[in-house]
C-alpha cells in the first residue's frame, strides 16, 4: 500500500489510544478538552504558520535511531519508551487479528510540561484493505459499544530527566548513545514484543502464532537446527530484554524507511472559492468535459464540498505527508 495513502487514512483515525509514561490510556478518555486542537477551519489555516511534513530518504539512517528522537516513515518504530511496548490487543487489528504494520511516528514534545518533554506519536495500521472499509464502516456507527480499529495511534511521553536517555541535546558527534535495554522484540517483524519462544531452538522470538508461522516457513525451519547447534549471535537475555547492540531483524518485512522533514506551508496564494472548487476536481494543465457535471453534483453535498476543499488545499504541496 502507498505509504502517503496509508497516512491519509491514518490520521483521519487520530486519538485511538494513548500510550503515557507507563500504562495506556483512551485519548477520548483523556483528552475531551483538546477536541479543538483537530479543528481544520480556515480562521486556522489563516492565522497560524502551518507546517507540513515530506518524505526524504535517510542520509544517514543512523539519525533515525530512538535516542536522536526521529519523525519518521516506514522501517522500524524507534520506541521512546524501548520497554513499555503497546502488547495484547492493542498490537493487533481488531478485525483480522493479525499484528499492525507500522505506518510513522512523529515526534511532538510539549516543552512547556514536564511530563511531555518528550512525546512521540505511532501510527499503525492492518495492511488488509477489507479491514480497512471495515474500520470505515464501524466509525460511521454512532456510540458503538466496542469500537474495532485497523488504525491505531499510540501516544508515548518522557519527561526529561528518564532513565533511557541524555538530559541534553543530542549532539550527532558519534557520541550520543541510549542508555539501558529494551524488550525483546519479534525476530520476524522488529515492532512488537516477542512474548512467544520457539519451541525447538528456545532462542527466536515472535510477537504472534502468525509471525511464527510465516517464519518457520520462510527461513526458521533450517534455521532453528543450526541455532541449537551454535551459540546464538544475538537474542535475548534471560530477562527478555534485548541489549542496545542487537542485531537488526524485520527489515525484510517492513515498508521502506522515510525520515519526515519539517518545512513551512506555502499556501498563501488569492484563490477564490469558486476557482479554488473547480481546480480541485481536475488534474493539472487538463480539462475535462465532465466537469460541470461534477460540479453540480457537488451542489448540496457537503461532505463531497470539504473533500474537493481538503483536495484544493493538499495540491498546493502535493507531497505532503503530514499537515
Amino acid at each position: 500500500m502507498d505509504i502517503d495513502a496509508a497516512i491519509g487514512d491514518s490520521v483521519n483515525k487520530l486519538k485511538e489510544i494513548r500510550m503515557e509514561n507507563d500504562e495506556f490510556v483512551d485519548e477520548d478518555d483523556d483528552d475531551n478538552d483538546n477536541d479543538n486542537d483537530f479543528d481544520d477551519s480556515d480562521s486556522d489555516d489563516e492565522d497560524e504558520p502551518i507546517t507540513l511534513g515530506f518524505l526524504e530518504k535517510p542520509k544517514n539512517p543512523l539519525n533515525l535511531s530512538r535516542h536522536f528522537f526521529p519523525s519518521k516513515a516506514g522501517g522500524l518504530p524507534a520506541w521512546l519508551d524501548p520497554l513499555n511496548i503497546p502488547a495484547g490487543k492493542s498490537s493487533v487489528c481488531d478485525f483480522c487479528g493479525d499484528p499492525l504494520h507500522f505506518v510513522l511516528q512523529v515526534y511532538a514534545p510539549v516543552v512547556e510540561k514536564e511530563s511531555t518533554f518528550h512525546r512521540m506519536l505511532f501510527v499503525f495500521m492492518c495492511p488488509s484493505m477489507t479491514c480497512l472499509l471495515r474500520d470505515q464502516h464501524e466509525q460511521w456507527k454512532r456510540n458503538p459499544e466496542r469500537p474495532s480499529r485497523s488504525v491505531k495511534v499510540f501516544r508515548c511521553q518522557l519527561p526529561r530527566i528518564n532513565p533511557f536517555y541524555s538530559s541534553e541535546c543530542p549532539k550527532y558527534d558519534g557520541s550520543d548513545k541510549p542508555t539501558g535495554t529494551g524488550a525483546a522484540l519479534c525476530d520476524w517483524c522488529g515492532t512488537w514484543k516477542g512474548d512467544k519462544l520457539c519451541s525447538s531452538c528456545k532462542q527466536v522470538r515472535y510477537c504472534s502464532e502468525k509471525h511464527q508461522t510465516m517464519s518457520w516457513r520462510a527461513e526458521h525451519n533450517i534455521a532453528c537446527q543450526q541455532i541449537k547447534v551454535s551459540l546464538p549471535v544475538c537474542g535475548p537475555n534471560k530477562n527478555g530484554t534485548t541489549s542496545l547492540e542487537s542485531c537488526k531483524v524485520g527489515n525484510k518485512h517492513t515498508w521502506p524507511e522515510f525520515e519526515i522533514i519539517e518545512d513551512q506551508s506555502e499556501c498563501n496564494k488569492d484563490v477564490s472559492e469558486d476557482n479554488a472548487l473547480a481546480n480541485s476536481l481536475i488534474l493539472r494543465n487538463r480539462s475535462d468535459d465532465t466537469m460541470n457535471s461534477l460540479m453540480d453534483s457537488f451542489q448540496g453535498d457537503e461532505d463531497k464540498r470539504s473533500w474537493a476543499h481538503f483536495q484544493e488545499r493538499i495540491a498546493k504541496d502535493p507531497e505532503q505527508v503530514l499537515r
